[in-house]
């Protein structure tokens, strides 16, 4: 499991005192508020950087990080993910889990068949669909429904699912 969870990333500078455009890669992009404090992936290292002010545009989040005063100082970081420890990370529901702790799995289907491993989640809006690709690497979509998705065992590392009829039809 990973210690540290993306909640987004800066694609580019906003004006020229130091403020950066993030696009969020949380469910709830408010949740900014409420962080003092993210840390900045450079690729080589984790850099952790306190935030001084939050603003929302549109779809993106708008922030200030205290001693990045101008654009040079900030725009270096275009591209890079922000980071938060799992402490840091909102309450999940029953049935909830971090995508990043679902992509590997195995998934299994309730017949006992090894159908492949999760390698994608596709947030659709309605409900989510889990990517698997299969040992021939064909990749099938699966609803992520109760009535497909039966059960997600993170400590054995499995997908428990019911292939329901016409999804494996090509």
């Amino acid at each position: 499991m990973e210690d540290t969870l993306r909640v987004g990333i800066i694609t580019s500078t906003h004006g020229v005192r130091g403020e950066v455009k993030v696009f969020p890669t949380t469910d709830d992009q408010k949740r900014f508020k409420h962080l003092k404090e993210v840390f900045l992936d450079t690729g080589k290292e984790q850099i952790p950087m306190e935030i001084e002010h939050v603003k929302f545009f549109k779809n993106m989040v708008i922030l200030k990080f205290r001693g990045y005063d101008n654009i040079d100082d900030i725009g270096i970081y275009k591209g890079k993910d922000l980071l938060i420890t799992r402490d840091q990370a909102v309450e999940l529901g029953p049935d909830e889990n971090f995508i990043v702790d679902l992509i590997g799995l195995s998934v299994v289907t309730d017949e006992g068949e090894d159908l492949g491993i999760l390698t994608d989640v596709i947030l659709t809006g309605a409900n989510d669909v889990y990517e698997v690709t299969m040992a021939d690497r064909k990749k099938v979509l699966l609803p992520a429904i109760k009535q497909c998705i039966l059960k997600v065992d993170l400590d054995e590392g499995k997908v428990l699912v019911h292939i329901l009829d016409g999804l494996l039809d090509l």
